[in-house]
């Protein structure tokens, strides 16, 4: 057995004011790590250099702009913008920050830059005999865009990614929309989720990736950044090190075997249903939404689902922490041919949302946890939400039914309930200019999210009509290019895009969605006739694909006298597939057997 092992580093902004002695520190950390695990072994430990590269054509203030302004609008989770809040110029932004920004932002649009750096790290790795890349924060992009255009560079190595921005949207952009397995012997993801400097987590449905979570917090250090702690963190001891280190073949043989239970007991079908009446404002409440949800659990364990496979969280439980950790739950680990079904039953809005330079951009959709106050803090946004479905495998079936509205609305005394909030006039301010010439006050005009797919003929159902408007399950944060430069980096990268989840909305954009009263118990409309639908369709021994299904609720709507008219989003060749509950073996192996290659060609655009 070979008791070798040769690393290879790939630091981040370098810049000898942050840390001049950076490849002494990186050094004692590893070494320390390694022989925590192997006391007699000394690793070989190279380091690759590439600032001289950034240095001869620095980025100017207007690029660092432009870069800081598209990380921090999809990227404050992390607390970035409290890093930022109040600053009067990107002077004031942590150091860190702003050179992360900037390189970047000039990596990302100078492609003689981006061909000179893969060719660095192709250079280096000819050079040496490598068992491991270890890539922080800007070298783990530089790294990963050398190894998903060259992926032999990579293949039987372990690639370690840590203080990384691949997952963070505006880079994941960058990259089309998706970030794609390598084919290493393994890729650890460490992440910190007090790292400030546009990190990330990252999911990728592989089984040679992990992502390991590696906690600290350094005093009087606000960004968390410094790479010797992500390297000696005992997380990342207990996986990468223990891992890359040679060890017995019978430690070898327990790792592989506790692999495979793992992998082993993989939950294939999961369903989380969500569902609130009792908002705290008592205007806000609705009657049916705790209805829909039992009502729904009924229809999906009657169609295949077992009582375990289904989570429930009702009322004051579903506060916007609650539901994004179920939402994790629900998401997390997904891989080939996996069914995942969200419900929500309860009030939708819209909240016109300013950009990092103060000023309103944009429209977002959000459904509303218990706990709303309309600030982002307290909604369930598509950013969020993207993050979770948007590297789901093409392969995989992730359905989101909302029975809800996103149009606001106000319930007449008597009437049906509407599902949907219209925002306080402060909020609704945003999305309003005085237009003097007609003396009255008109939609403000937000530059299009995606302009040319603004103007596509399903354009509204991406960006709504506006063409300015964050639509729930669309993954717009990851798909601002051009179709052209779009189409062409899908091409080059082999892959189609972030993943599109099957949308069954209660109806239009503009419209609203009401409550029924089925006697004296009152349930959304739009579920009550999808219950409908389902169990008809069940009872004659017929399975509806999915635009079936839409087009048989639509009429029985209509037969109600709601003028609510539903919406069906997803990839084509998915909306036409037979919706994979309640099948028998044989039906369910004969629907999959296509969809590998019909989903992917579905995938190359909305449609």
């Amino acid at each position: 057995m070979s008791t070798r092992l040769s690393l290879l580093c790939v630091h981040g902004v370098g810049h000898s004011e942050i840390d001049a002695e950076f490849r002494k520190s990186w050094s004692e950390a590893i070494i320390r790590a390694v022989q925590s695990v192997d006391q007699s072994l000394n690793p070989a430990i190279d380091f690759l250099s590439y600032d001289e590269l950034f240095d001869k054509n620095p980025p100017n203030l207007v690029t660092y702009g432009v870069a800081l302004a598209k990380l921090l609008a999809s990227a404050t989770v992390h607390g970035i913008g409290d890093l930022v809040a109040g600053t009067r110029s990107l002077e004031d932004v942590p150091t860190l920050i702003r050179w992360t920004a900037g390189m970047v932002a000039q990596w990302s649009v100078d492609e003689q830059l981006q061909t000179t750096l893969r060719n660095t790290v192709l250079d280096k790795l000819k050079s040496g005999n490598y068992d491991v890349v270890l890539a922080h924060s800007l070298g783990s992009l530089i790294c990963y865009d050398t190894f998903v255009r060259n992926p032999n560079a990579i293949k039987d190595k372990v690639f370690v990614t840590f203080g990384s921005q691949i997952g963070n949207p505006a880079v994941r952009d960058i990259f089309a929309g998706r970030i794609k397995d390598l084919p290493c012997r393994k890729w650890y993801h460490l992440f910190n989720q007090e790292d400030r400097v546009l990190t990330y987590p990252l999911e990728i449905a592989a089984d040679n990736f992990q992502q390991v979570l590696t906690p600290f917090d350094v005093p009087n250090d606000v960004l968390n950044h410094n790479a010797t702690w992500y390297l000696s963190r005992p997380e990342t001891v207990a996986t990468v090190w223990h891992d890359v280190v040679p060890v017995p073949t019978s430690r070898s043989i327990v790792g592989a075997a506790r692999e495979v239970a793992r992998i082993d007991a993989r939950p294939t079908r999961r369903a989380l249903l969500i569902g609130i009446n009792d908002y705290p404002d008592p205007a806000n409440r609705l009657e049916g939404c705790v209805n829909d949800v039992f009502l729904m659990s009924s229809v999906l364990q009657e169609s295949g689902f077992k009582a375990d496979e289904i989570r429930v969280v009702l009322n004051e439980r579903a506060t916007t922490q609650g539901i994004m950790e179920r939402l994790h739950w629900l998401l997390d680990g997904v891989r080939k041919d996996d069914e995942r079904m969200l419900f929500y039953s309860g009030h939708g809005a819209q909240m016109p949302r300013y950009s990092p330079a103060g000023t309103p951009d944009r429209v977002d959709e959000c459904l509303v946890p218990y706990d709303f106050d309309w600030t982002p803090e307290h909604a369930i946004l598509d950013r969020q939400f993207a993050q979770l479905y948007s590297q789901l495998p093409y392969d995989s079936y992730f359905v989101a039914m909302l029975d809800c509205c996103h149009s606001g609305g106000m319930t007449r005394d008597g009437g049906p309930r509407i599902r949907g909030l219209t925002p306080p006039d402060d909020i609704r301010h945003r999305a309003l200019r005085w237009e003097a010439s007609e003396g009255m006050w008109v939609p403000r005009d937000f530059k299009p999210l995606n302009e040319s797919l603004s103007k596509r003929r399903n354009g509204a159902d991406y960006v709504g009509r506006n063409g300015a408007t964050q639509r729930l399950g669309r993954g717009m944060a990851l798909r601002t290019k051009p179709d052209k430069d779009y189409n062409k980096i899908r091409a080059e990268l082999g892959h189609h895009g972030p993943y599109l989840p099957i949308l069954l909305e209660a109806c239009q954009e503009e419209q609203l969605s009401y409550e029924y009263r089925d006697g004296v118990t009152s349930y959304g409309a739009y579920t009550f006739c999808m219950a409908k639908a389902l169990r008809e369709q069940r009872g004659r021994g017929t399975n509806p694909s999915f635009q079936e299904l839409s087009d048989l609720v639509t009429a029985k709507l209509r037969r109600l006298k709601y003028s609510q008219t539903p919406n069906l989003v997803g990839a084509r060749e998915q909306l036409k597939a037979k919706i994979p509950w309640s099948m028998t073996e044989p039906a369910r192996s004969e629907r999959r057997a296509p969809r590998k290659r019909t989903v992917k060609r579905g995938r190359k655009r909305p449609s």
